[in-house]
């Protein structure tokens, strides 16, 4: 097994302090929002297996059945087919979807047939895989997913008081659900920028007076003035997560994340089509092709099991579930058939001889045998075979 070195993002919404916090070291004053466990390309871990750090992904490339094992690798190819990082959110993420993996193939297709750069600010596709995501919370966690009903969303915008938004409450109720939020949606996301700008300022100040309901936006209004997603944000469910508990994206479901601490999970992938929310691109006819364009509840879970505790999910690519290690307890053999990553989030466990503090990580090897004792709470995350 192998001791992770990882790399910290520092994106702009990051929080400064909540990483450093779980760390157990200084912040150093600049934004860390995620850091990464696996072997994606963007942002590898390094292992040392004696002859100084290498990239988890070379280590795995040039031995994927030593590494992953037959199985994964005859299911998933040969690569580790997951991302696991601790996510600490600041400020509001980008309101956002992921393709399905047929929507993500031809798209990446696509663009690469029409010479679109990799890096280029207005890609879409960085890949041809799927990207559905669990995020389990640390601490308290708010965000945004699924459309509501097109008549609450209506009430909703109603309730404000915005005269200009009265055109777009009555889209939501003149037609059928799918049509409603296709037509609503576009409208919003199409609408002259300067006029859109005015309605956000708007909705801003009544947002501040009226609180209630609209409290879950108002970090939004501060963060985008003037931005048509702070529109589009209002015809999402608003979900707050307590330590523990966790929240499934598949394919097509609009979210964002607003404010948090917690572990995310997520096939190996980076496609994300955003709307709104962000200074970056927003594709809106790709984005209609991928949203899902139907209200749903959020899909929120409680781990399940006794030694092992499980987040169950439809998905092969990742599978996340918890020990909390008491006290006097006794060690747990885990699993060999499959990779695993394993994340310490509190105590002092050990992972065979390896002590672990809050947020060091570890890279088991499929048919390598890992023990965990102690005290404290790890996450493990591994695939489905």
């Amino acid at each position: 097994m192998d001791r992770l070195t990882n790399t910290i993002r520092p994106y702009a919404w990051g929080s400064t302090t909540a990483i450093p916090t779980l760390l157990g070291v200084e912040p150093t004053g600049e934004p860390q929002a995620e850091m990464w466990m696996g072997a994606h390309p963007g942002a590898p871990s390094r292992v040392d297996r004696g002859a100084g750090e290498t990239a988890l992904s070379d280590v795995i490339a040039a031995d994927p059945e030593g590494e992953l094992g037959a199985a994964t690798v005859a299911k998933f190819g040969p690569r580790l087919p997951f991302l696991l990082k601790i996510l600490a959110a600041g400020a509001p993420l980008s309101l956002q979807v992921h393709p399905d993996r047929t929507q993500a193939r031809a798209g990446f297709e696509d663009e690469e047939r029409r010479g679109v750069p990799i890096d280029a600010g207005h890609r879409n596709y960085k890949d041809p895989n799927h990207k559905p995501e669990m995020l389990c919370a640390l601490t308290a966690f708010d965000g945004l997913c699924g459309f509501r009903p097109p008549q609450q969303s209506a009430d909703l915008l109603e309730g404000l008081g915005v005269d200009s938004l009265k055109p777009y409450a009555d889209l939501l109720r003149a037609h059928p659900e799918d049509a409603a939020l296709r037509e609503m949606l576009t409208a919003v996301l199409t609408a002259d920028r300067e006029q859109m700008a005015r309605t956000v300022h708007e909705v801003a100040a009544a947002v501040e007076r009226l609180g209630g309901p609209y409290a879950p936006y108002a970090t939004l209004v501060h963060e985008f003035p003037g931005d048509p997603g702070v529109i589009a944000a209002m015809l999402l469910n608003h979900f707050r997560l307590q330590p523990g508990e966790a929240v499934f994206l598949g394919a097509g479901v609009p979210h964002a994340y607003i404010q948090g601490l917690g572990v995310e999970l997520l096939a190996n992938s980076d496609n994300v089509l955003r709307a709104g929310l962000t200074p970056k691109h927003v594709d809106v006819p790709e984005l209609m092709k991928i949203v899902k364009l139907e209200s749903d509840d959020p899909h929120l879970l409680r781990p399940e099991g006794d030694a092992e505790e499980v987040y169950e999910t439809p998905i092969d690519e990742f599978r996340l579930s918890r020990y909390l290690l008491a006290p006097g307890g006794i060690s747990r053999v885990l699993p060999e058939d499959t990779p695993q990553i394993l994340l310490c989030t509190a105590g002092s466990p050990r992972v065979g001889e390896l002590a672990l503090a809050p947020g060091d990580s570890v890279f088991v090897p499929a048919g390598e045998k890992a023990e965990l004792s102690g005290t404290g709470t790890v996450f493990r995350a591994t695939v489905v075979v």
